[in-house]
Formats: structure tokens, sequence, C-alpha cells
């Protein structure tokens, strides 16, 4: 992996920190499955960002970065569950973060030909 600054990978790095500090309050609060559910999702975006940079092909690239995404869908709706459900917490910041990361994926695996 390179050193110079990479937007998504820091991007869906700093994501998944957040993620982590989320899930501390979300189990708290004793919502568990919602914990488990946002922090395996939201961390593999990242992870799978990170995979991609080491990616074999421009297939492999490709293919990994719309792994992260769906990854990114999948957290979008958890997050958007504990805006909506009652008794649970949420954090706006984390659904802006996740529309920004929806959008540079997709840029990123729109353009990868």
């Amino acid at each position: 992996m390179s050193d110079k600054p990479n937007l998504i990978v820091d991007l869906t790095f700093s994501f998944s920190l957040k993620i982590i500090e989320f899930m501390e309050i979300l189990e708290s609060k004793r919502k568990y499955n919602m914990a488990n559910q946002l922090f395996r999702s939201g961390t593999s975006i990242g992870a799978n960002v990170r995979e991609a940079q080491g990616a074999e092909s421009k297939g492999d690239f490709k293919h990994k970065c719309k792994i992260a995404y769906k990854e990114a869908e999948e957290t979008d709706y958890w997050l958007s569950l504990c805006r909506h459900a009652n008794n649970y917490p949420s954090e706006q910041s984390m659904s802006d973060d996740i529309i920004s990361i929806k959008k540079i994926l997709g840029k990123i695996i729109s353009s990868t030909n």
C-alpha cells in the first residue's frame, strides 16, 4: 500500500472508528443485536476498501469496491433504523459520512474499466 493520502481509505477507516464508538453506545443501552449488525457491516466497508488496494487486477479492484458499496448500503439501512426506531440512539454525522462514502465508491466503481 502506498504512503500517499487516499481519500476513500482514510474516510472508511475513520468511519470504522466511529462505528466502534457507536457500537459501544448501543451496547450500553442493551441494543446488542443492532450493535453487532452495525459493527459487521460498518467495519466491513473499510476492510474491503483496504483489501481493494492490493487487488490482483482492475476487475478484482472493482469487485472489492462493489462489495464495500453493498456493505455501505447495509450500514445505511441499520443507521436509518436507529434514526427511526423508538429508544435507539442515532448519529447524524454517521449518516452524512455513509452518504459520502457511497458517492465516492459509486464514482470509483463507475470509472474503473
